[in-house]
């Protein structure tokens, strides 16, 4: 069962502003493009024609920088085959002849263009020639290398941009080609895109999540699986803005060396708007299936542009103080049930990067 803590909540949006420092994008006049986003651009394709890059979201994009005289240039064939295989899935592989690494992309459009479909019958689209590195560079090439540097070494560099808009990955010319298709069905999937954009969050914006994104949540939550349908947690989810501050003031008085350590401190959940509580039979029952509800979560969340992070401190803290335990109370926690995790949810303010992950620890037995 769940239950959701209702109360009015004072809708104060904090616009936040952020201070950029460019101080060669500033003079090249880049900035503007660098804080918004690839949508806001434009490029010009082989006839001189402004193309507004907004016409490809929703897409997942492979931005390649080219050169039809380089050791690399037989990559085209592979790029045409990943672009046959999964365009009618969502993928536009977007093709910027440059002639900046060796002198390797000279002649006109025309001259690369007929040679690209001649030889390699590429069917992708294929801009004019750009630089990528320099004063000159691209606003495209500036922004990318923005989320994703430094400088362009060489011909065949790669930028992975998922649907939403974001710099998934970079790969350098060498780089295999099936790590590359590797990463491209799993931003092409939903599901495993999600799976892989998901970070934990810490900074959010002061903008609560609206009441029916916390219902969908929920119930991607509870249709997790359950061993013989049991259902045996029970979740909470906090709206109450003030019972989050009141219990923060709580907080801080008890622990004011770690309050004073984060300078951006705000509450005691990581500064979020909102909260999840996940409660399970004492005893460690249920754990399991908790987990589970927690991870449908999280992922559901992720799909929606929201940020989350799982925190076990702060259960720690509700249990120990007695001062806090009126937020225990306000859960309305049955007989025979703990809070277990709580989850916190909001608006990110942040894009942290994926930490390393050690895949040496999975064997496959075959």
């Amino acid at each position: 069962m769940f239950i959701f803590v209702l109360t009015q909540i004072n809708k104060h949006e904090h616009v936040m502003k952020r201070l950029f420092m460019f101080g060669i994008m500033v003079a090249m006049g880049v900035l503007g493009v660098s804080a918004q986003g690839i949508y806001d651009m434009s490029v010009t394709d082989g006839t001189g024609r402004q193309v507004p890059l907004s016409g490809y979201r929703g897409k997942v994009l492979l931005i390649v920088n080219s050169a039809t005289h380089c050791g690399f240039t037989p990559q085209y064939k592979e790029l045409e085959a990943l672009y046959e295989k999964y365009r009618t899935e969502g993928l536009e592989i977007l093709d910027f002849p440059c002639n900046q690494f060796g002198q390797q992309a000279q002649g006109s459009f025309q001259d690369i263009h007929r040679f690209c479909t001649t030889t390699y019958n590429i069917q992708f689209p294929q801009f004019e020639k750009i630089d990528v590195n320099g004063s000159a560079e691209s606003p495209l090439y500036a922004w990318l290398k923005s989320r994703k540097g430094p400088d362009i070494k060489w011909n065949f560099t790669k930028f992975l941009v998922g649907r939403d808009g974001r710099v998934i990955a970079r790969y350098e010319p060498a780089d295999e080609m099936g790590r590359v298709e590797a990463d491209i069905r799993l931003e092409l999937n939903p599901v495993t895109s999600a799976i892989m954009a998901r970070r934990s969050i810490r900074k959010y914006l002061d903008k609560p999540v609206e009441h029916e994104k916390l219902e969908a949540i929920v119930r991607c939550g509870i249709n997790a699986p359950s061993g013989s349908n049991r259902q045996p947690w029970i979740v909470r989810v906090v709206e109450d803005r003030q019972l989050i501050a009141d219990v923060t003031e709580v907080f801080k008085q008890e622990n004011p060396e770690q309050v004073k350590r984060d300078p951006g401190f705000k509450n005691m959940f990581r500064n979020a708007p909102n909260l999840i509580c996940i409660c399970s039979p004492e005893g460690n029952g249920g754990w399991l299936d908790a987990g589970l509800l927690g991870g449908n979560m999280l992922l559901a969340a992720q799909s929606m542009g929201l940020g989350t992070c799982c925190l076990g401190g702060p259960v720690r803290f509700l249990k120990t103080s007695e001062r806090a335990k009126f937020f225990l109370e306000r859960l309305d926690i049955p007989d025979g049930y703990e809070l277990h995790y709580i989850i916190a949810v909001g608006y990110p303010d942040e894009e942290p990067a994926a930490r390393p992950r050690d895949a040496s620890k999975v064997k496959f037995i075959r």
